[in-house]
């Protein structure tokens, strides 16, 4: 995750830290249908308030900003309209909120749960 994005205007400069987009990012994540998990390490854990971040990378690329996503998804739905719907969230979301250019969001489903 990087350190700091940075935003340059006419009127100054504006450094926004990796992990407060990460947390964007994963709020975000956890709001969409069918997700009902982030997949941070091998072992897949349901979205905790407490590590918003799990699953989430942002990386800075020419472009602007590369995501990452490592989800989980309730069993029976469809995965590439869920990860569609992710996607369009999650870039309208940081892009929103941050004012950052999202260059692309990759979403990985490591996991299909029933949701309990």
């Amino acid at each position: 995750m990087e350190s700091g994005l940075h935003i340059t205007s006419p009127r100054g400069r504006i450094s926004i830290a990796g992990k407060a987009v990460a947390q964007i990012v994963g709020h975000t994540a956890a709001e969409c249908y069918g997700v009902v998990g982030m997949d941070g390490s091998r072992v897949g854990r349901l979205i905790s308030r407490a590590s918003p971040t799990q699953g989430v990378e942002v990386r800075s690329g020419r472009d602007g900003l590369e995501i990452g996503l490592h989800v989980i998804v309730e069993y029976g739905l469809n995965l590439a309209e869920v990860a569609s719907t992710l996607r369009s969230r999650v870039a309208y979301e940081v892009e929103r909120l941050t004012g950052l250019d999202v260059a692309a969001v990759e979403v990985h489903i490591a996991d299909v749960r029933r949701s309990a």
